[in-house]
């Protein structure tokens, strides 16, 4: 029988799941539920949880289109990381990037309640974390980082799946590195207009050479500034391209600034 799924903001009906101690007639029945879930919703997977029932099972859909019937099933070991796009039934439409381990080993038994273990690697690994998660009352949610989790909250609460405020903000942290170029430039403006009122040689030469390890200064920050605008730019992939134009020009003014201020420096203030 199709069963209903369970989705937000619907709380499950049950807080966790509880091992099968008995194989008979009614676990069988519930597998084969899930089972025909899952084919009428086009899913590659579902727990028993998802569907209000507090036994531990969970079957998966296979490559070859088959089902793997999992009860009690366990996570015993965890190697590597995978990080990906991930969608699940209980928030139907939206998706979230997830951490997850890339090969994992499950102990879990059949419906004749013989054990079994396998490995899995890869899409097919995160498919059974995914629904072994659900088995402790838990989804991808709890997975997710604090600034995914962010961005995932207001997906919730326009109920897209579209990064709602993916609009470009006025300001960023990258700001402040421009600000602290433009001061530095600014430095060096000021020792110019200085040495208009200086005729003493070895004094010129000081201030020359101010300049010169402020105008490496000004280079250092502009270089930082390029790398990590486009760091920051990558949480905002709805404006990617008005952004790199945006940086690249930034860099470009505050560098022919520079070039300028050095250019007059170097003839007036430079004594060689």
């Amino acid at each position: 029988m199709i069963k209903e799924i369970i989705t937000y903001p619907t709380p499950p009906s049950v807080e966790y799941s509880t091992d099968v101690r008995v194989f008979n007639e009614d676990l069988f029945s519930l597998i084969d539920d899930l089972k025909e879930t899952i084919t009428a919703n086009s899913l590659d997977g579902l727990a028993a949880f998802q569907i209000g029932n507090h036994f531990n099972v969970v079957v998966v859909k296979k490559e070859d289109g088959s089902f793997l019937e999992l009860i009690n099933p366990r996570i015993i070991m965890k190697n590597g990381n995978i990080v990906g796009m991930e969608k699940t039934a209980y928030f139907p439409g939206l998706s979230a990037e997830v951490k997850r381990y890339n090969k994992i080993s499950v102990v879990y038994q059949d419906r004749d309640s013989n054990q079994h273990s396998l490995k899995a690697e890869g899409a097919f690994s995160v498919l059974l974390q995914r629904k072994i998660d659900y088995t402790f009352g838990s989804s991808f949610l709890n997975k997710l980082s604090s600034k995914e989790k962010a961005i995932f909250e207001k997906k919730l609460e326009f109920g897209s799946d579209i990064a709602i405020s993916e609009t470009c903000p006025t300001t960023f942290k990258r700001d402040y590195l421009v600000k602290l170029a433009n001061s530095l430039v600014i430095v060096i403006a000021i020792l110019l207009f200085v040495s208009l009122f200086v005729d003493d040689k070895s004094c010129l030469s000081e201030i020359w050479k101010y300049q010169l390890y402020t105008s490496f200064g000004v280079l250092g920050v502009n270089i930082v500034y390029f790398f990590y605008a486009q760091y920051e730019g990558k949480e905002f992939t709805s404006c990617t391209s008005c952004q790199i134009g945006n940086i690249i020009g930034t860099t470009l003014i505050s560098l022919v600034k520079l070039t300028f201020v050095m250019i007059l420096s170097y003839f007036l203030v430079n004594p060689l």
